[in-house]
């Protein structure tokens, strides 16, 4: 037997199995990161904390009423403008709980709504939570800042988007 046909045929299998490795784990990381909520999903089951280091669950939102939820970096730009639509429309977001979740440090996020929400921070229906937990992307699936999730009065998923040109559409639903 020629010594080389047996380094090419070791050769062969080994670039093999990588390149099968190499497959499965893209498709993993493919499945992974295409997951997101689906409409009529009920709302995830986390628990943030309020400014005052208390904790705030999802199972504390009450039924009856639509919840929004937006999911923020007080740096982003999208998420700074988002949050001056909001306050500019406040009026119209007095029917629906209105949840702000980042997971900045509270003097970011108290910053970022003196700043873009200013009105939204006298609301009783608004209430900014930190995720110092880092719970809220993996049971959520946001794309990326800022993610809106409108969830019915059944606490199941109405409509989700990442992209601050569908407010719009959240505020027709949000009547």
């Amino acid at each position: 037997m020629d010594p080389g046909i047996g380094y090419s045929r070791t050769f062969i299998k080994t670039v093999m199995k990588k390149l099968t490795l190499a497959i499965a784990l893209i498709l993993f990381s493919a499945s992974v990161f295409s997951q997101s909520l689906t409409p009529g999903t009920a709302i995830p089951k986390a628990v943030f904390y309020k400014a005052d280091g208390k904790t705030f669950s999802t199972e504390q939102i009450a039924t009856g009423k639509k919840t929004l939820l937006m999911f923020f970096d007080a740096t982003c730009g999208h998420c700074q403008k988002v949050a001056a639509d909001f306050s500019k429309r406040s009026k119209e977001l007095s029917g629906v709980n209105l949840y702000l979740v980042s997971q900045d440090e509270f003097r970011s996020i108290n910053y970022f709504l003196t700043n873009y929400g200013k009105p939204l921070m006298s609301l009783p229906n608004v209430t900014a939570l930190q995720d110092k937990d880092h719970v809220f992307i993996p049971l959520f699936f946001p794309k990326q800042y800022p993610s809106l999730y409108l969830f019915g009065a059944d606490k199941r998923l109405i409509y989700f988007s990442s992209n601050e040109k569908e407010l719009p559409k959240f505020f027709s639903l949000i009547k």
